[in-house]
């Protein structure tokens, strides 16, 4: 099995979903992972893309399968080793909804919010002042759903810790880069220390980051990916394009 990923929120979702496996009992078979270096388009490479057409990290590939889409990796090592992060009944339905609400909901609006507040420096700050009002606002608004939510339970989907919550996570655990303020939101501030003291979730957030950086990224991995920042998501244009 391998893993090709880099130090990104979709990115150490995946990281985390293996680690809390092993912590789960789960026989993993040997992983390799291998880190696209995002910055130098690794990502644009024609093995990544007949692997991921894409063009995005993660992808992992299990023997002849090659799955792309974090949270639809998510689910396949779910199914695959069944768990608790994954119940196989009719209590999925209670976990799928959720990673897909962060699919299309909270990563999206974490990551533009974060992409117009850290990455596009060379865009007029007016022409910048509605998207990042749009992405801000909607951002917290999801924090207040979280926020429901978690009355309910500890975690996500109640008292199991699930791959709801590795899904969501990563993205909502860097609210201070993307300066979306969920400190009114004791819950959710709560829910995200208790995620980060599992020992699984240490391991996985550490795959591409130096420990000491794991919580606290140094000035110069700031500033890379400052500098870098908006041309990751960009794809590589085709011959025809103009």
């Amino acid at each position: 099995m391998q893993l090709w990923t880099a130090a990104t929120p979709n990115g150490w979702k995946i990281s985390i979903m293996l680690e809390e496996l092993i912590e789960l009992g789960v026989t993993l078979p040997d992983v390799t992972v291998r880190t696209i270096d995002l910055q130098r388009g690794e990502q644009f490479a024609d093995d990544f893309t007949a692997h991921n057409p894409n063009q995005k990290i993660p992808v992992l590939i299990d023997a002849e399968r090659s799955v792309m889409e974090s949270c639809a990796i998510l689910q396949y090592l779910g199914e695959k080793y069944p768990t608790s992060l994954l119940p196989l009944d009719e209590g999925r339905w209670d976990v799928l909804p959720w990673v897909y609400w962060q699919a299309a909901n909270v990563g999206p609006n974490f990551g533009n919010k974060l992409s117009y507040t850290r990455y596009m420096d060379d865009i007029n700050p007016a022409a910048k002042a509605h998207p990042l009002t749009r992405f801000g606002t909607e951002a917290l608004r999801l924090v207040k759903v979280l926020e429901q939510q978690l009355e309910r339970g500890p975690w996500i989907c109640g008292e199991q810790f699930t791959i709801a919550d590795i899904a969501n996570y990563p993205w909502i655990r860097g609210w201070k880069w993307s300066k979306v303020d969920i400190t009114p939101y004791p819950l959710v501030m709560d829910w995200i220390q208790r995620v980060r003291a599992r020992p699984g979730v240490e391991r996985g957030i550490g795959y591409g980051v130096p420990k000491g950086e794991i919580d606290q990224w140094s000035e110069e991995r700031k500033a890379r990916y400052r500098s870098s920042g908006s041309s990751i998501a960009a794809n590589p244009r085709s011959d025809g394009d103009t």
